[in-house]
């Protein structure tokens, strides 16, 4: 997949360093999977929650904080909109 809107994985972990090596890891994933269906997004990543639009909400470190993304299947790219606490997700208008 192709990842559009890094800075908002920049932008947080330099707010919460706790998260620097797992964004890592994630983006590393996300980079080389090949979703075809959020399916197929779910079986890697089970905890995962999807939204109308093909939007999803990723947990990351324990549910500890919240990335929301839109994932476009067919053009192989995943667009990285939000990421915040899990205090700050409850509060995001989805």
């Amino acid at each position: 997949m192709k990842v559009i809107g890094r800075n908002v994985l920049d932008d947080f972990g330099q707010k919460h360093a706790d998260i620097t090596s797992q964004i890592g890891s994630w983006l590393c994933e996300v980079e080389d999977a090949q979703w075809q269906s959020p399916a197929d997004l779910k079986r890697r990543y089970p905890h995962a929650s999807i939204l109308s639009e093909n939007r999803v909400i990723f947990n990351l470190k324990g549910n500890r904080y919240r990335l929301e993304a839109k994932v476009s299947y067919v053009a192989k790219i995943i667009f990285l909109k939000r990421m915040g606490t899990h205090a700050e997700y409850s509060k995001w208008n989805l």
